[in-house]
């Protein structure tokens, strides 16, 4: 058996697991799926096994073709730590920085960072997801993945970039024609746009050392914060919603603040790489215009800090 090591073969094997698609694999690679066919049956004739079972409906993964694929992303991992830190030397950002965020988040506020980024750096370009699945950015190949909210444990690193405010927020139409609202229990009288996934909507809104849950009933659930916005903005109630995405149209008077410093908890928010010990120069270099865009923006940014952490 030959058991000579090309790499080429493994991302390419690599990507087709990852996709779950010989068709979306060769579109990553920029190829054609005959020729990654090609390669994974070249591959499992080199090895002589059997790395994947076909159908015409269904590609799935063997056990022999489960443990290659794991060790081969150790060894790519490692291929790759090993050219960044070499690129380290050079200090210049270039080739793919992949990039991924939450939805709502990536689309408000992370595009502005990557349109700044790329100005800054001409020999990068970038590959965007946003989801609000939490994404594995090691088995899919991701550099730097935002995340808002706590970060579960992991082995990976991040950076703070600092906090999302929250503030309740609606149309100055709705509120002049709604009922008083000068404290917390009124809001309980008030058509309210809430965001909720499943069960009962409710907020846990913060002032300082005191705390208020409102549990009434809104008038309209929704399960997306720029539904809420846009609700808000037909004067349909009030809404909680980030400053990043509410003080514009408090700026040309469309919404306005209600019940000043009352809000849930801020959010934190992270850049989250694999390792702080050998970052690509790209990733450095976003990373780091990510963390100046923050401070930058009065109507997010929190407490940041420069310190890399694992998480």
């Amino acid at each position: 058996m030959n058991t000579s090591i090309d790499l080429p073969e493994m991302r390419a094997f690599v990507a087709v697991v990852t996709d779950g698609s010989f068709t979306t694999a060769a579109e990553r690679l920029g190829t054609d799926k005959a020729r990654v066919s090609r390669i994974v049956r070249r591959m499992e004739e080199k090895l002589g096994a059997r790395l994947l079972t076909r159908s015409t409906r269904r590609l799935s993964v063997t056990e022999i073709g489960r443990d290659y694929f794991e060790r081969a992303m150790c060894i790519l991992t490692a291929a790759e730590a090993a050219e960044a830190a070499v690129a380290q030397q050079s200090r210049e950002p270039k080739g793919l920085l992949r990039v991924t965020a939450g939805s709502e988040f990536g689309t408000m506020v992370v595009d502005g960072w990557i349109a700044a980024f790329l100005r800054l750096a001409p020999n990068v370009t970038v590959e965007a997801e946003y989801t609000n699945r939490l994404v594995d950015i090691i088995h899919e190949g991701i550099d730097v993945a935002i995340r808002v909210g706590a970060l579960p444990d992991s082995g990976l690193s991040a950076r703070k970039l600092g906090e999302v405010v929250y503030g309740l927020y609606a149309a100055p139409d709705y509120l002049r024609r709604g009922p008083m609202l000068s404290a917390v229990n009124d809001l309980t009288h008030h058509d309210l746009i809430m965001k909720t996934s499943r069960g009962r909507p409710n907020w846990m809104l913060v002032n300082g050392p005191d705390t208020e849950t409102v549990t009434a009933a809104p008038r309209v659930a929704v399960n997306s914060t720029i539904a809420a916005r846009n609700l808000a903005l037909a004067g349909l109630g009030i809404a909680q919603l980030p400053r990043f995405m509410a003080e514009p149209h408090v700026g040309n008077g469309t919404l306005s603040c209600v019940l000043p410093g009352w809000a849930e908890v801020p959010a934190p928010v992270h850049a989250v790489f694999a390792s702080s010990r050998y970052m690509d120069p790209k990733v450095r270099s976003f990373v780091d215009l990510s963390l100046s865009a923050f401070n930058d923006s009065e109507a997010i940014h929190g407490l940041p800090t420069r310190q890399a952490s694992k998480v």
